[in-house]
């Protein structure tokens, strides 16, 4: 009844262990964007059904190629560094049996460097992840949302979250994902300001330590605070730079 989609690119160090946690779905199905790793390996050998598919920098037309592949009639959609606990798992297999609804959030917990994170933006990410096969498409090359119509639910058990392992890694995301948004924003028509480049990253701090309590985090909560608020500032900043030379940065 559930195929569940995982999308890779070189997740050697974590796609063992999330599989892992997806045994119980009647069809894994792994989109991998040309891994220079042994991540396909892997998961060919743990059972997954593997489809190489560049990404082009555009992850909503990644899980519609993915949409297309998956067999059965719901898919669930689970990042490489995301892990389903047997209490999720139970939870979706028990809402699918009732068929109340066409697709769930499902509440997202984040840990970063063994802290779990209580407070911020990221304790409160509902991400739209499950939902039945051919209720609409995927939209937008990043952040990107699954547009479902039709009744939607909510999952109480969290789906848990351990994203970048160093802080490298952490800064080589921030790179990557603000390119993405800078030419997503563009797209949209978005006009760049040199108020936004700095009020936009000073309001996100202070939202994200103070109003949202991130300091209750310790030193991972200020870490990420910055790191967010440094995001912002890149997405804006190479916003600018497509307006002002008309080509990518």
């Amino acid at each position: 009844m559930i195929s569940v989609v995982v999308l890779t690119k070189n997740e050697e160090k974590n796609i063992k262990d999330c599989l892992k946690t997806l045994k119980w779905c009647d069809e894994i199905v792994v989109i991998d964007d040309y891994s220079e790793d042994r991540t396909t390996k892997i998961a060919t050998k743990l059972g997954a059904e593997v489809y190489q598919h560049h990404l082009n920098d555009n992850f909503a037309s990644q899980r519609n190629f993915a949409l297309k592949k998956a067999k059965n009639k719901w898919i669930l959609f689970v990042d490489a560094d995301e892990r389903v606990t047997p209490k999720l798992a139970a939870e979706i297999r028990g809402v699918i049996k009732e068929g109340k609804f066409v697709g769930f959030y499902l509440r997202r917990q984040d840990s970063i460097w063994e802290k779990q994170l209580n407070h911020g933006e990221t304790a409160n990410v509902h991400l739209l992840r499950l939902g039945q096969k051919g209720a609409e498409e995927w939209q937008r090359r990043v952040h990107e949302t699954w547009e479902i119509k039709g009744r939607v639910g909510e999952l109480k058990n969290p789906l848990l979250h351990y994203p970048h392992p160093t802080m490298t890694e952490f800064l080589n995301q921030i790179n990557f994902h603000s390119t993405l948004h800078a030419k997503a924003l563009y797209e949209a028509g978005v006009k760049p300001s040199f108020f936004r480049i700095i009020a936009n990253p000073l309001g996100k701090f202070f939202q994200n330590y103070l109003g949202r309590l991130g300091f209750l985090d310790g030193m991972p909560g200020i870490f990420v605070a910055l790191m967010m608020s440094f995001h912002s500032f890149l997405a804006r900043a190479k916003l600018y730079m497509l307006y002002k030379k008309g080509k990518p940065f």
